[in-house]
């Protein structure tokens, strides 16, 4: 089946640059290209595109605004393409918690049209729900103790809302927990921030050789794997080893490490995303005695990682996202 797109930016170079490269893909054609929010919004009704790009840096209406009217009034698949400034990476984080199934960073030099390929084509095969507001749920410090475990989540496609989520169920003196989020690594500074901002507990990105606490939160950097070493007082080590089921970082690198350092005194969880990476740690981790989730079918934008887990039979228990966070910190609770 033939994804068809449509391509909205302002600048005319980039509209003509991103159909080229997208229309290189035998599986894709771009059915339309817009300068603004208008634009986009009539060529949205007329032709009933599979997948929208979208340049959130535009003069009248504002990407988001026009993301936030697509998600409320017509939820469709849309990947935000974003500069590689500041601004633009923690614009594209607000992009992705509106509902943005995922980003691609304008480069510098050539495009990579495998990879802007491989973004519009998953992006086809998500499911897109009309985002509601959330309810906070977060658990006070007084109402937890923590039990000396710590918690290891992989996400990918769909998963910057779907943690944001996750981590309100946090409370501030939260068990140490570690993240492997598949996302450019010019946006991960910009993820933890955004993270941050939601959470009771300190989101940050992880460093090499720093100290688990309770209380905090630990981001994968982009390009680095992150692992666990010292079952005494367990700290963060970034590798710069190869590609692992196809990413750095990898969900499977974190939880082969928190298996064999850890034990049974952690818990894993796998959330929305493509593809299989993470589906074997978590068997290893479940094999050592972690308890382990998956989010279910009904609650992920993409239905891959958390499948393959399950098929693997590395997912003792399937849920909700909206019921994840407190079963999984009921598991940390002395």
């Amino acid at each position: 089946m033939t994804v068809r797109a449509i391509v909205v930016d302002d600048s005319p170079t980039m509209r003509a640059l991103l159909s080229a490269s997208l229309n290189r893909d035998p599986e894709i054609k771009v059915v339309g290209a817009a300068s603004n929010a208008l634009e986009g919004r009539q060529l949205i009704k007329e032709l009933n595109p599979d997948v929208i790009t979208l340049d959130i840096e535009m003069p009248g209406m504002s990407g988001l605004d026009f993301l936030e009217k697509i998600m409320t009034l017509r939820p469709m698949p849309v990947v935000v393409v974003s500069g590689l400034t500041h601004k633009g990476a923690e614009t594209t984080m607000r992009a992705l918690e509106l509902g943005a199934v995922d980003c691609y960073a304008k480069p510098q030099g050539p495009f990579n049209d495998n990879e802007l390929a491989d973004i519009v084509r998953h992006a086809a095969r998500s499911r897109i729900r009309k985002v509601e507001p959330r309810q906070a749920v977060t658990r006070s410090a007084a109402e937890f103790r923590p039990n000396g475990n710590i918690i290891a989540i992989g996400s990918s496609t769909g998963g910057v809302e779907a943690l944001i989520q996750l981590l309100q169920g946090w409370p501030d003196n939260c068990p140490p927990t570690l993240i492997v989020q598949h996302i450019g690594s010019n946006f991960s500074a910009a993820l933890a921030s955004r993270l941050d901002s939601h959470c009771a507990a300190k989101v940050q990105l992880a460093e090499h050789d720093q100290f688990l606490e309770n209380g905090h939160v630990y981001i994968a950097p982009g390009g680095s794997h992150l692992t666990v070493h010292s079952a005494q007082r367990p700290y963060c080590r970034l590798t710069d080893a190869d590609p692992v089921s196809g990413h750095k970082p990898s969900v499977d690198v974190l939880f082969a490490s928190v298996a064999k350092v850890v034990g049974s005194r952690a818990v894993g969880a796998i959330l929305t995303g493509m593809g299989s990476d993470g589906a074997r740690g978590l068997l290893e981790m479940r094999n050592t005695g972690c308890v382990t989730f998956a989010q279910d079918k009904d609650s992920c934008v993409v239905y891959g990682m958390p499948r393959a887990a399950v098929e693997l039979g590395a997912a003792a228990n399937v849920l909700p996202l909206g019921a994840l966070a407190g079963r999984i910190i009921d598991q940390c609770h002395a």
